[in-house]
C-alpha cells in the first residue's frame, strides 16, 4: 500500500514525458524548455506541500491526512485533464504536487514510526523497489494512452488510481502513530522543531547532499525527452530506454535491501557518491567525444541512476535517524528541503539544454561532488565509519 501510494507520485511525474512536446503545442507554447514547466510546477508544489503534511499528521494522524489528501488528488488530476490553457494547467499542477507531497511523506513517518536506523532503511529500499515499477512502466503508459487518445486523459487516468487509492485507504489503512505523541499544530513549535532539524549537522549535510543528487535526476527528467529527440533523433525510443534507465534503480534499490544491514547505510551512499561522480565524468567524455551517441550515454545515465538507487534510501534513512520523537515534522521538512532544491536544480540544467547532453553531463558531476562535500562535512571528514545500530535519538 505505501508503495503504491509513493507511486502514485511518481506516476504523475513519469507518465506526462511522452507528452510534453505535444501539451506545448496544443496550448500555444513556442519555447520548447518552457514545456518542463510541467514537470517543475508538480516538483514545486510537492517540495512546498511536504511542509504541511508532516505537522498536520503529527497533530491529526497519518490516516486523516493520508486521505484527505487522496480526496484533493483526485479533484484535481481530473481537473488538469480538462485544463485548455497552459497557465491554468501549470496551477493544477502546482496544487496537484502540494496534495501528492502526502503521498510521499506520510509513508516514510509511518515507516518510521516502527523502524530506526539500518532497519528502516531496509524497509525503506524494500518500499521503493515496488515504487521504481512504476518509473519504469510510466511513460511507456503515458506513450500508450497517446496513441488512443489525448493527452487530458493521462490526467484523468492518473484521477481514477487515486480513487481506487483512496478506497484501499480507507478499508485498510491502520493509524501508526501513538495518541502519545500526537503534538499541537503551532506555528513556532514547528519553527522550533525545523531549527532543531537544521542544526543537526549530520541530518541537514545528508538532506541537502540528497538534494544534489535528485537534482542530478530532475535534471534527466526535463530534458531527457528533448535529448532524444534532438540530440539523437530517436524520440521514439525515449520510452523504452527510460525503462531501462529506471530498472537500474529498482535493481539496485533491491540490492540495497539486501546489503544495507551487512555493511551499514553510510559505507554502502558514501562508497554510491563516488563512484556517481567517476559515472558523471565518463558521461560528460561521451557527451564531449561522442555527443550523437545514444549507447554510450545510455550505458552511463543507467549507471548513475543505479548510484541514485543506492544514495536515496540510505541518505533519507540518515538524516532522519535522530528525530523519532517528531517523525512527520521531519520526514516533511526534509523532503520540501530536498524537493525544492532539486527541483530549482533540475530545472537549471533543463534550461541549459542546448540540443546536446553536455549540460545534463555537467550537471551530473557537480551534483555528486557538491554531495561528497557536503558529507564530508556533516562527517567531519570520516567516511565509511558505520555508527552502532541507530536508536531513536542517536545519530
Amino acid at each position: 500500500m505505501l508503495a503504491a501510494l509513493m507511486a502514485l507520485t511518481a506516476l504523475a511525474i513519469d507518465s506526462m514525458l511522452p507528452a510534453l512536446q505535444i501539451m506545448g503545442e496544443e496550448l500555444g507554447v513556442t519555447d520548447p524548455n518552457s514545456r518542463q514547466l510541467v514537470l517543475s510546477a508538480f516538483l514545486g508544489g510537492l517540495g512546498f506541500g511536504a511542509v504541511i503534511h508532516g505537522p498536520l499528521s503529527d497533530r491529526y494522524g497519518r490516516r486523516p491526512v493520508m486521505i484527505v489528501a487522496l480526496i484533493v488528488y483526485v479533484i484535481l488530476a481530473a481537473g488538469c485533464g480538462l485544463s485548455q490553457d497552459f497557465t491554468l494547467l501549470l496551477t493544477l499542477r502546482f496544487l496537484l504536487g502540494f496534495a501528492a507531497a502526502a503521498m510521499s511523506v506520510l509513508p516514510i513517518s509511518i515507516i518510521r514510526d516502527r523502524y530506526a536506523g539500518d532497519e528502516m532503511a531496509q524497509l525503506m529500499s524494500t518500499v521503493f523497489i515496488v515504487f521504481m515499477i512504476v518509473p519504469i512502466i510510466a511513460p511507456s503508459v503515458g506513450d500508450a494512452i497517446l496513441k488512443v487518445a489525448t493527452w487530458h486523459w493521462i490526467f484523468l487516468v492518473l484521477s481514477a488510481m487515486g480513487t481506487v487509492m483512496l478506497v484501499w485507504v480507507w478499508l485498510r489503512l491502520p493509524e501508526t502513530m501513538r495518541p502519545e505523541d500526537a503534538v499541537p499544530l503551532q506555528f513556532g513549535r514547528l519553527v522550533r522543531e525545523w531549527r532543531q532539524i537544521v542544526s543537526h549537522r549530520s541530518a541537514t549535510s545528508y538532506m541537502l547532499a540528497a538534494a544534489m543528487t535528485q537534482g542530478a535526476l530532475y535534471g534527466f527528467l526535463n530534458s531527457g525527452p528533448q535529448i532524444f529527440k534532438d540530440a539523437f533523433g530517436a524520440e521514439h525510443l525515449f520510452a523504452r530506454s527510460f525503462a531501462v534507465v529506471a530498472m537500474t534503480m529498482a535493481c539496485t534499490n533491491f540490492l540495497n535491501s539486501r546489503i544495507v544491514r551487512r555493511f551499514g547505510a553510510r559505507r554502502v551512499s558514501q562508497s554510491a557518491v563516488i563512484m556517481f561522480i567517476f559515472i558523471g565524468l565518463v558521461q560528460t567524455a561521451i557527451a564531449w567525444i561522442a555527443p550523437h551517441a545514444m549507447i554510450p550515454f545510455l550505458i552511463a545515465v543507467a549507471l548513475n541512476m543505479s548510484m541514485i538507487g543506492l544514495i536515496g534510501a540510505n541518505f533519507g534513512a540518515i538524516s532522519m535517524e535522530p528525530f523519532g520523537h517528531v517523525a512527520g515534522s521531519a520526514s516533511s521538512f526534509g523532503m520540501a528541503v530536498r524537493t525544492i532544491l532539486a527541483t530549482i536544480i533540475g530545472a537549471a540544467i533543463g534550461h541549459m539544454f542546448n540540443g546536446s547532453a553536455m549540460p545534463m553531463a555537467i550537471g551530473f558531476t557537480i551534483g555528486g561532488v557538491l554531495a561528497l562535500l557536503l558529507v564530508l562535512w556533516g562527517e567531519k571528514g570520516r567516511l565509511f565509519t558505520r555508527p552502532g545500530t541507530a536508536r531513536l535519538g542517536v545519530s
